[in-house]
């Protein structure tokens, strides 16, 4: 992960100490014993010149962070370029302002936002609720949405709270209370940040429709090929619209996901992957794998609760492609076979009771999902069965 640097401004990061060689678990600052529960991290942060002191020697913990402070530190944290911004985005934070490139660039790029008469307030302590919403959203957090809420009883408890409390990010302020309009101090920010970049998904991909060429998202099928070794997660933006997938390896293999999406046009766009997870250095690691492969369809034959003894394919013209069909799964009343190759066949199908059966079978080509489709009709009793 890069490293993060110090924000030199406005009572936050003013006169950082040469810390280089002071190791993280020793008292670093004159007001942050080692009994605080945000010590480790504070300086932990401070060794890597993350944060700064004050002359005295002290870090004054329990001042707040400012909106502004906050959004310059974060936008340093992820490396955000804000070199080129597009202009003044807040009346109220003008270009001479310390902090408006990263503010102006963080805007955006949709990771901050503004109030309603076009202000930021940059000056503000950043409450609880608006530090959640910048880390998930600078920090690509897992946001697979399921989280319980302990804090029903709350205004303010938007889903980005529910995020950070889910990943351990940051806990309530009572078991039933979050506080979420509650301003950060200088040592909540430190915990969180640190917390943040363990919650972090380094060994994951993220996929946004940009990375496409595509202007949305639209669904992602991952429920296809080998589903167990990785998680998708669909990550809503405005409107209910999905603004991107992460998808996170859960144990080795090959898996596959198909994402649809569609241009400023509204044209439809399908994209299939692969996805390898494999363990590098101890830790699952995941690539993804362009492909334009279809793989073999399951087609289901509505064998109405009978045990089924043989099953034989052979395409329309009587070529036999297999006189001995491998039953893939039973589902309720479904026998479920698989067929490598799109085309139109007949299934015969002889059951433990003597009867047999023909079922028409149609499988076709399909560039919106990993698998041919395919279905089954019954046409009746067979003629003969080889």
């Amino acid at each position: 992960m890069k490293k993060l640097f110090a924000v030199v401004g406005a009572f936050l990061l003013a006169c950082s100490l040469p810390l280089s060689g002071i190791a993280a678990g020793k008292q670093v600052f004159s007001d942050v014993p080692p009994s605080k529960h945000f010590a480790e991290a504070v300086n932990d942060l401070a060794v890597r010149t993350i944060i700064g002191g004050y002359p005295d020697g002290t870090f004054k913990p329990g001042n707040s962070i400012t909106r502004g402070q906050a959004a310059a530190i974060i936008a340093k944290m992820i490396g955000l370029d804000t070199s080129n911004v597009k202009g003044q985005k807040f009346k109220d934070v003008p270009t001479s302002y310390g902090f408006y490139k990263a503010i102006a660039k963080m805007a955006e790029e949709g990771i901050i936002g503004g109030y309603p008469d076009g202000s930021f307030k940059p000056d503000e302590p950043i409450k609880r609720k608006n530090m959640a919403s910048i880390l998930v959203k600078a920090f690509d957090l897992p946001r697979d949405g399921k989280v319980n809420n302990p804090f029903k009883g709350e205004v303010g408890i938007t889903q980005d709270v529910l995020i950070i409390y889910k990943l351990g990010i940051t806990s309530g302020t009572t078991p039933t209370t979050f506080s979420p309009n509650a301003p950060i101090t200088r040592g909540q920010a430190a915990k969180m940040l640190v917390a943040t970049e363990k919650a972090r998904v380094e060994n994951g991909v993220t996929l946004k429709a940009g990375d496409l060429g595509w202007d949305a998202i639209t669904a992602v099928i991952d429920d296809q090929v080998n589903p167990s070794v990785f998680r998708a997660v669909k990550v809503a933006g405005k409107k209910d619209t999905l603004s991107q997938v992460q998808l996170l390896p859960v144990k080795e293999g090959t898996g596959g996901v198909v994402i649809w999406g569609r241009d400023a046009d509204l044209t439809m766009k399908y994209q299939k992957y692969y996805l390898h997870v494999k363990k590098v250095g101890g830790e699952l690691g995941l690539t993804l794998e362009k492909t334009i492969d279809t793989l073999p369809a399951e087609v289901s034959l509505n064998t109405k609760y009978k045990f089924v003894e043989h099953i034989s394919l052979a395409t329309t013209d009587g070529k036999i492609i297999s006189d001995n069909v491998k039953i893939d799964r039973i589902v309720y009343n479904f026998t479920n076979i698989k067929v490598e190759k799109p085309g139109d066949y007949i299934a015969n199908v002889r059951f433990e009771n003597g009867e047999e059966t023909r079922y028409s079978v149609i499988v076709f080509e399909s560039e919106d999902s990993f698998l041919y489709g395919g279905y089954a009709t019954e046409i009746g009793p067979a003629d003969n069965f080889n």
